[in-house]
């Protein structure tokens, strides 16, 4: 019991001194020589106030609309840090469930962030940061509008496995949103093979370094489009000049994603996904 207390004691502690800086930090802002005059980050007690915190560093409409509650009934229903959850959340972000945003597109960008910064416990930049931005491409025969997703580097924060499981929570957002499927066209899966190949033998190694095989297979059957814009001075090798692709430069973002998360994790993940559906 004596060391229960000592913690206790040492969380009271805590909390005041926090309490101390923040206070501080408050007149601090006052003095009007930062670009804000308050303090923009909240104190969470517990992981769904962290996601709530975070994602509404960039969507301040999601603070205080019932995401925390919501998040916490799931939790009760699924477990904690159950995929699902993830999947719910962004799911009913994106159906503006807790509050309204400027258009479709945006609401549902902010429910996959939302999504993503619950599979990564709200505590790295990849929400904002690694998972740049949803953009809605038409597909070739002009039947309707896919998703195209753009990742940059510090999307490797997330995770290898979060990536692979963010890919597929994407995928379920735009199921129930009825956008169609991407159509990737041969030259496009080449690209891919090609950017991978370049990102590996001429900018960094990967951690895991996909055969050509294995990109054509995943990128073959992805639903979604892997974008992502310049990161790299150098250029793609072969098959430049694509419509559907942002630069010739080589893109870390598309390189991390496909070698580090879908490939690598492709079968750990599919383990643990489909055990959902034999439940």
């Amino acid at each position: 019991m004596k060391t229960s207390n000592q913690i206790a004691n040492y969380f009271v502690l805590l909390d005041k001194g926090i309490s101390k800086a923040y206070d501080y930090a408050k007149i601090a802002r006052k003095k009007g020589f930062d670009p804000v005059d308050d303090v923009e980050i909240i104190l969470a007690e517990n992981m769904a106030e962290r996601v709530e915190g975070l994602i509404g560093t960039v969507a301040p409409q999601i603070k205080g609309k019932g995401v925390v509650e919501r998040l916490q009934e799931l939790e009760k229903e699924f477990g904690m840090q159950d995929w699902r959850v993830a999947f719910k959340i962004a799911e009913e972000t994106s159906l503006e469930k807790f509050c309204r945003f400027k258009d479709r597109r945006e609401a549902m960008e902010v429910g996959l962030r939302v999504g993503l910064a619950y599979l990564t416990v709200g505590v790295v930049a990849s929400p904002l940061e690694g998972f740049v931005r949803l953009e809605l491409k038409k597909r070739r025969d002009g039947s309707g509008e896919y998703f195209a997703l753009f990742f940059s580097g510090p999307i490797r924060s997330a995770g290898t496995t979060a990536t692979c499981v963010f890919v597929a929570l994407s995928d379920y957002v735009r199921r129930k949103m009825w956008y169609v499927e991407y159509d990737p066209e041969d030259i496009e899966i080449k690209r891919y093979v090609m950017e991978v190949r370049d990102f590996h033998e001429r900018v960094t190694n990967l951690q895991y370094f996909p055969s050509e095989q294995e990109i054509e297979f995943m990128m073959k059957h992805l639903p979604v489009q892997i974008c992502g814009d310049a990161s790299e001075t150098v250029e793609v090798s072969n098959y430049k000049d694509l419509d559907r692709f942002a630069s010739n430069y080589l893109s870390n973002g598309i390189c991390l994603v496909i070698g580090e998360g879908l490939t690598q994790k492709g079968g750990k993940f599919w383990k643990k996904f489909s055990h959902f559906f034999s439940c």
